[in-house]
């Protein structure tokens, strides 16, 4: 066997083991979890978005009893996002807040997740509770939690000129010229919590 044979040889096994490694590796990827794994992931999720939403709402509190409404919002304005991060880090998942109708326009909901806010509107809208839903893409499994307005939120996101006072509003429009998250009513969607978690993550 001459050399340029062996060579060719060595290639085309390397190649075939190189496709089938890869395609292993993706069936295991794609591999549909089941009704139990879903739910398992379903609750590490709603216990990840509860111990987030805990932190910003203490901490919101506190600005408020502190310094008033309108300085809350300025707390918002430079905290809310890097205290997520943080707890993205500290429970070892990518969390983050997002909807349709943004204060801060980085929290804008991308397509999918759009698709479950519009989904649990019309939940809400025929009177039935809003579930979590939870999707798995190639390696992490990603949960989407609802943010439901209660009475607290009516300071910063209910009627302009009713619950939202005059101090207020003018400290939300010189903080965010384009805000979109006003008008809303107690037991609407606000947002939602989404979740990404490593696939096997869960406690």
């Amino acid at each position: 066997m001459n050399i340029y044979l062996r060579f060719t040889i060595s290639i085309s096994v390397l190649v075939l083991l190189a496709f089938f490694g890869c395609k292993n590796s993706n069936n295991k990827l794609s591999k549909k979890l089941s009704s139990e794994e879903f739910s398992s992931y379903e609750s590490t999720g709603s216990k990840l978005a509860t111990s987030t939403q805990k932190v910003l709402a203490s901490n919101l509190v506190v600005a408020i009893e502190e310094n008033g409404v309108s300085e809350a919002i300025e707390f918002c304005n430079i905290q809310a996002i890097p205290l997520t991060d943080s707890m993205s880090v500290e429970l070892e998942a990518h969390i983050k807040r997002v909807t349709d109708q943004p204060r801060n326009p980085n929290n804008l909901a991308n397509e999918s997740e759009m698709e479950y806010i519009q989904s649990a509107k019309t939940t809400l809208q025929n009177g039935q509770d809003v579930t979590p839903s939870v999707r798995q893409t190639n390696g992490t499994v990603t949960g989407y939690y609802p943010i439901i307005t209660n009475q607290l939120c009516m300071q910063c996101h209910g009627n302009e000129g009713s619950q939202i006072n005059d101090e207020t509003l003018t400290k939300i429009k010189e903080l965010y010229p384009n805000d979109k998250a006003t008008g809303y009513e107690v037991g609407q969607l606000r947002g939602i919590w989404v979740v990404e978690m490593k696939k096997d993550s869960l406690q």
